[in-house]
């Protein structure tokens, strides 16, 4: 069949979801109005595609990496969207994680005749799209696929590399992304939700049961992770530094210095678990045994990410992302003052941690990370939002705030001395 008669034959399948979906929803095609983001500011670069909230930042997998959505749903009619700029910002967004390993999530429902990119367009982005964003990209995970995507795959086949086809993973329902990410840090469409709804009660001729999720489970004495820094300190005799972040850097500053990527790649999810696990249950940890540098590098970022609250503290949010409107010349004092208002226990443990990762970017000639890389991988580690996720507007005063902190660190930390202080 030639690429023509496919293309013919994927815009017959289009028509087809989109009899169903209005036949099941009872609703005219349409598309979601703009995503508002509070945080977007209309001098962005890419506003005028960025406001529709198309392509969204969204936590972390379970390994760790990024994730980046991408809804279908938020796209505007094609006469309404500039599709060039759209590949352009997908780009833009995408070039702030290549460096490390990330993830991508495609909610196809929602793509209707109205909206659809040309075929041309695809091919172009595929093409455009080279080894730099193809190699870190560890997982696309296609939600809610129809025959309209079957189609599209036999028109692309040939440009895809068995090795990249690997990577894509087809999920039929939003449950089945539990086990792959973190879903609650998902900002799923709305639209998209109910159309989930509307699939299984299809399956099983009515609406899905709910589910009952047992109580949470108190933590054991010796928990480390998902607790707070106070009660690791409480079942620790005092200690300020908890066990499994200076074991960490302690064993990565012996052995990780000069590893180039190091906290940019990922690790099995299943060993990052085993870990956690013997943490959790106050047993030791010998990284030896693992034979991979990358894994206590992923502990360390797990841990700060599943504190109950953020090191910086959700206070001091709003005050971070202010860093780019202050003057160039003040922002090192600025960001002094809010690392200074930090209650004493998270000032010391930011203090070991940034400590730390300023040995690493001294390193960057071997290490290849900089501290503005190091800032990529752990603004979100460090301060995020207290509801939701941060935004992809806010990553660049959390990562500029991040990088000052590491590159400035003996200037921003000089002046607050606290006793039983350890650094690394």
């Amino acid at each position: 069949m030639s690429e023509i008669d496919y293309e013919k034959l994927a815009e017959i399948e289009l028509q087809k979801d989109e009899a169903e979906d209005t036949q099941s929803e009872q609703e005219e095609t349409n598309t979601s109005p703009p995503l508002e983001d509070p945080e977007l500011n209309i001098n962005h670069p890419y506003y005028d595609v960025a406001r529709h909230g198309i392509i969204q930042l969204a936590g972390d997998d379970n390994s760790g990496r990024k994730v980046i959505t991408f809804s279908c749903c938020r796209m505007p009619p094609s006469h309404q969207l500039n599709h060039a700029r759209l590949l352009e910002y997908l780009k833009y967004t995408l070039d702030q994680y290549v460096e490390n390993d990330y993830t991508v999530v495609y909610f196809h429902y929602g793509l209707k005749s109205l909206n659809k990119p040309s075929l041309k367009w695809l091919q172009t982005a595929y093409k455009e799209f080279d080894r730099k964003y193809k190699k870190n990209l560890k997982a696309l995970y296609v939600v809610h696929p129809t025959n309209f995507i079957k189609i599209l795959w036999n028109i692309f086949k040939p440009l895809i590399s068995h090795k990249f086809g690997k990577k894509i993973t087809y999920l039929n329902y939003l449950s089945d992304l539990r086990e792959h990410l973190k879903y609650d840090q998902l900002n799923i469409p709305q639209e998209v939700i109910r159309h989930d709804e509307n699939l299984r009660r299809k399956q099983k001729g009515k609406l899905p049961p709910v589910i009952k999720v047992p109580p949470p489970r108190p933590p054991l004495p010796t928990q480390q992770f998902g607790v707070s820094l106070q009660y690791i300190m409480d079942k620790n005799k005092g200690e300020l530094i908890p066990p499994v972040m200076k074991e960490t850097v302690s064993y990565l500053k012996r052995k990780g210095l000069q590893v180039e990527g190091l906290f940019r790649r990922s690790a099995s999810i299943q060993t990052i678990k085993d870990v956690q696990k013997l943490y959790n249950q106050g047993k030791s940890v010998n990284f030896d045994d693992y034979h991979d540098i990358h894994i206590p590098a992923v502990i360390l970022k797990t841990f700060l990410r599943e504190l109950p609250q953020p090191l910086l503290t959700f206070e001091c949010y709003d005050h971070v992302l202010g860093i780019t409107s202050v003057e160039s010349s003040l922002r090192v004092t600025r960001c002094k003052q809010i690392v200074q208002g930090l209650p004493e226990h998270n000032y010391v443990v930011l203090k070991y941690l940034i400590c730390f990762l300023h040995m690493v970017s001294q390193e960057s000639i071997y290490n290849r990370m900089t501290a503005s890389s190091l800032a990529c991988v752990f603004g979100l580690n460090l301060i995020w939002p207290s509801k939701g996720t941060a935004s992809l507007s806010a990553l660049v005063p959390l990562n500029l705030f991040t990088e000052l902190l590491i590159d400035f660190y003996t200037n921003i930390f000089n002046s607050r001395t606290v006793p039983g202080e350890i650094l690394p």
